[in-house]
């Protein structure tokens, strides 16, 4: 409850100014007590401190504040004893820094600490007895031991009392050096047969609210008269001490006279009162007056000490004195170096001055002694800058490369300059982070392999390996083929490359005879991100392997006939025979021919020459040799293992030919062969009895078919297409438009050596002329001429009277004329011409197709469209009412609206198509007679 009390009594105030704020506390707050909202007051977000790790740096070990990054505020954390933490000294203050992270930032913070009235004032003893002589007069003073308050200012020690107050009272004696000495006065001289022993007790009040006090008895031992006190020397002494000194050493001595005699000038040296900082680090010889270190001196923790001297005799005087020691400082404390922030890892790519690691140093040491030096070690990138006060920066003064340096030990050393100088050091270990900044790089600019041909598909030809400077992912290499073609054919038909291993397998089985080497390329690909990529050419060479036996090309051997080489009677010894032509589709070595005879019917009669095949005789040849020889010759590689071919090579001895055809018409054929001849033989005369069957049975199908198609146009009243001849040009009003020409050819099975040319339709549109309109249709190639079917039950009638018309009356071509029998409308029905004649007629016009051919257009109504076997049913014109004149385009009919609308509809033609040349015929020419038609007329004009 005091500590929460007090928190209404303390003073809250800050400055920032430049990145420092000041908070002022009262002691012993509780754990948790808010001592400033650190993020207002810097102007910093609270997203911004949790973000960048905020966090309290101090020196000390005891940690007594912390941030709370929710909030943003300081807290306490420890509860904080001003009189533990600072002593006397005032103002009692906590430095640290507020430490933010990505960037690095750092705030410095001060936290005084003002006193509470906690600490009651003490004494040293107890109890101290003093033997005061009767014959003391009015007056006399008595130095007193000052009680101790650690509480400062007005919770200070504020006043003594002194009880009972009959003889003495107590009062502060101002010294020339500014201090004061408490002392007991007599106020009335004592009586030793009124009082033999006094007891006082003496009363140190403090100046806190409440107050609190301290009290000390005090005995007084009444003696007789001594009329002389002991006196010191010096009033003060002054002496110096180096810190760390061993216990023991003599700081200085003291001095005092007493001018009594016996007991009464007997001296006795004693502290009469020691500042707390001295306590328990001096004593002093009661009897020489020589002061001891008996502890550790040093000097950061105190720089002087002040000593209170007291010496008296047995008759109870006494005299006071002050010993002043300073503390000389020595260079024993090492630099001090704290971490404040760093970073473990850093990227290879991090840009120049960029912060590692933030430093800072202290020494406890003063002058020279404290001044310090930061260095690190020499050969890194890196570079240690001082930013302020005794804060260092640790920074990148060059570019990083991981592949070259993947770790630095940075060794920090701090040194004073004191002699001899100390130092200390602190090791930093830094990893540097890969970046994907390398590529793959091949162990060779190009790769040559050697594969046998025949080999396995799958088999491993062999491996290209690529290695990356880099880490981990950014190392890991992939190989890749590369889109490319050999003959047309994707690469990846022939070999593929592991993704992992970059092993190469073979795809296909390899023949050397048809591909002998092939180039491509493998791209090894890193892991990183973006990928990064080299290429390599790799060349396949296909090596040769014996896989094929020598082919024999002359003689050549057949199975159905029997080739001989002649040899006349009267050869010479080396007459050549003949010469076994073989060659090796293999390569090298493999492709080396030798010839040897294998078998003979006289070995003695002939040799071959191993190395060029050449058969010839070795003796002269005589009578006696038999006129049918028979040589087997073997043809060997020299491949391993080698192959071989055999050819047999028959030799007739005769000087005429007659003599040996008659011979070798029953040469004896091996056995084999006569069984395979045999099942050949069987095998062809089946297969021909079934073809001539079926081929009977299809003749007879179509003659019986053209049979019944020429009965249907015998009873039928179709015209006759007659023949035209080539570029035949229609004059009926439309222009000069070409026809189509339609064939029909009957060949022999030797026709295919003589020479025809065949044209085709120039467009698959054509124009049909119907009674009542004219339009475009496509031909269907489904469909079927009412020709190709003879069981329709169309039959066309005769046509009727009204085609008999004059020339002026008929439609058709302008300046076309009849006969008088047209005009008169007595002649007959055109008679259709023979087989032979448009046979003749087609024949004739077969060199010309390809010329007419070319020059058909779109939309051309020739006589082929109507009459070919594209044109069904639906376009045959009924001959009952319609009658279509050979030669001509032109439709006649009984009916004067059709003749109306059909002269009306070629009006339009004519005039929608360009005028006809002044070269057209005004006449459509008169067939060519041939030979058959000119008898046929001569033998009607003799009827």
């Amino acid at each position: 409850m005091k500590g929460h009390g007090l928190l209404f009594f303390f003073v809250l105030s800050f400055s920032s100014v430049l990145g420092q704020l000041s908070y002022t506390i009262p002691e012993e707050m509780p754990k948790g007590s808010v001592i400033g909202n650190v993020a207002k007051d810097f102007g910093i977000d609270v997203k911004r401190i949790k973000s960048g790790n905020a966090r309290v740096f101090t020196r000390d070990s005891d940690e007594y504040v912390e941030l709370n990054k929710e909030r943003g505020v300081l807290v306490i954390k420890n509860k904080i004893d001003r009189e533990a933490l600072c002593v006397q000294t005032t103002p009692c203050a906590l430095h640290f820094q507020i430490i933010l992270e990505n960037p690095m930032e750092f705030y410095s913070v001060t936290v005084e600490i003002t006193d509470i009235n906690d600490n009651p004032p003490s004494f040293e003893k107890k109890e101290i007895k003093f033997k005061i002589h009767e014959s003391t007069v009015r007056g006399a003073n008595f130095i007193l031991d000052r009680a101790v308050d650690l509480d400062v200012g007005v919770n200070c020690l504020l006043s003594y009392k002194l009880e009972p107050t009959e003889n003495f009272l107590v009062r502060f004696n101002d010294q020339s050096d500014g201090t004061k000495n408490l002392e007991m006065v007599l106020e009335k001289p004592l009586d030793r047969e009124k009082y033999e022993q006094l007891s006082l007790v003496l009363t140190a009040v403090d100046g806190g609210e409440p107050q609190m006090t301290g009290t000390m008895l005090i005995t007084i031992y009444v003696l007789d008269a001594n009329d002389n006190a002991p006196v010191f020397l010096q009033p003060i002494y002054k002496a110096a001490i180096k810190e760390n000194s061993p216990a023991g050493t003599v700081v200085t001595t003291v001095t005092a006279t007493d001018s009594d005699e016996g007991s009464n000038g007997k001296i006795a040296y004693s502290f009469s009162s020691v500042l707390d900082n001295a306590r328990g680090l001096f004593e002093i010889n009661s009897d020489s007056g020589e002061i001891r270190l008996t502890g550790n001196v040093d000097y950061e923790r105190a720089r002087s000490f002040q000593i209170n001297m007291r010496a008296s005799d047995d008759g109870g005087l006494a005299d006071s004195c002050k010993v002043l020691i300073d503390v000389i400082d020595m260079n024993d404390n090492k630099p001090n170096i704290h971490i404040m922030s760093k970073s473990n890892i850093i990227s290879e790519n991090a840009k120049l001055g960029t912060v590692v690691t933030m430093i800072n140093v202290e020494d406890a040491d003063s002058e020279e002694n404290g001044k310090i030096q930061c260095a690190i070690n020499n050969d890194i990138p890196f570079v240690m800058k001082s930013s302020t006060g005794d804060f260092y920066s640790l920074m990148t003064d060059s570019e990083l490369d991981r592949e070259t340096a993947s770790q630095y030990n940075i060794t920090v050393t701090c040194s004073d300059e004191g002699v001899p100088s100390l130092s200390s050091s602190v090791t930093l270990t830094l990893q540097i982070s890969d970046v994907n900044d390398n590529a793959p790089v091949f162990e060779r600019s190009s790769y040559e392999a050697y594969i046998v041909e025949n080999n396995t598909p799958g088999v491993s030809i062999f491996t290209v390996k690529a290695t990356d400077a880099d880490w981990k992912q950014n190392a890991r290499v992939s190989y890749i083929l590369e889109d490319s073609s050999v003959n047309g054919v994707p690469v990846s038909s022939y070999v593929s490359v592991s993704a992992d291993s970059g092993v190469i397998h073979a795809v296909r089985s390899f023949d050397y005879e048809q591909i002998k080497d092939f180039r491509f390329c493998v791209k090894a690909q890193d892991g990183g991100s973006p990928p990064l990529s080299s290429n390599v050419t790799v060349k396949i060479q296909i090596q040769d392997q014996n896989d094929n036996p020598p082919q024999v090309l002359y003689p050549v051997q057949t199975a159905g006939s029997v080739v001989a080489e002649m040899v006349p009677r009267s050869a010479d010894v080396g007459y050549l025979v003949t010469k076994v032509v073989a060659v090796d589709v293999d390569s090298g070595q493999n492709a080396w021919l030798s010839y040897k005879l294998q078998k003979a019917t006289d070995r003695a009669l002939f040799e071959v020459g191993s190395q060029n095949g050449e058969i010839r005789t070795v003796r002269q040849v005589t009578e006696k040799d038999l006129l049918k020889q028979r040589l087997t010759v073997i043809v060997e590689d020299n491949g391993q293992p080698s192959r071989s071919a055999t050819v047999i090579v028959n030799v007739a001895v005769a000087d005429s030919f007659p003599e040996v055809l008659s011979e070798f018409t029953d040469f004896p054929h091996d056995k084999d062969y006569n069984d395979n001849l045999t099942f050949y033989l069987v095998l062809a005369l089946a297969v021909v009895s079934f073809l001539f069957i079926t081929c009977l049975v299809v003749i007879i199908s179509v003659k019986i078919y053209r049979w019944r198609q020429s009965r249907i146009l015998y009873h039928s009243s179709l015209p006759v297409i007659p023949y035209y001849p080539p570029r035949y040009s229609d004059t009926l009003g439309t222009g000069t438009l070409p026809h189509t020409y339609n064939y029909e050819v009957c060949r022999t099975t030797d026709s295919r050596k003589s020479d025809c040319k065949f044209g085709r339709a120039g467009s698959q549109n054509v124009l049909i002329m119907d009674p009542s309109s004219t339009g475009t249709m496509q031909r269907l190639q489904s469909e079927k001429s009412i020709l190709d079917e003879p069981d329709s039950p169309l039959e066309q009638k005769p046509p009727n009277n009204d085609w008999r018309f004059t020339q002026g009356q008929r439609p058709g071509p302008s300046g076309a004329t009849g006969g008088p029998e047209v005009a008169m409308g007595t002649g007959p029905w055109p008679q259709p011409p023979t087989e032979a004649e448009q046979l003749q007629a087609l024949m004739a016009a077969a060199n010309e197709v390809s010329e007419a051919t070319a020059t058909l257009g779109p939309g051309t109504m020739g006589l082929s469209t109507r009459y070919s076997p594209q044109f069904t049913l639906q376009h045959v014109p009924d001959y009952r009412q319609n009658v279509y004149i050979p030669g001509s385009t032109a439709t006649l009919t009984s009916n004067p609206q059709q003749q109306q609308q059909q002269a009306t509809a070629q009006q339009a033609a004519q005039q929608a198509l360009p005028p006809p040349q002044a070269s057209a015929q005004s006449e459509p020419p008169k067939a060519v007679q041939t030979p058959a038609s000119k008898k046929k007329s001569t033998k009607k004009e003799k009827k």
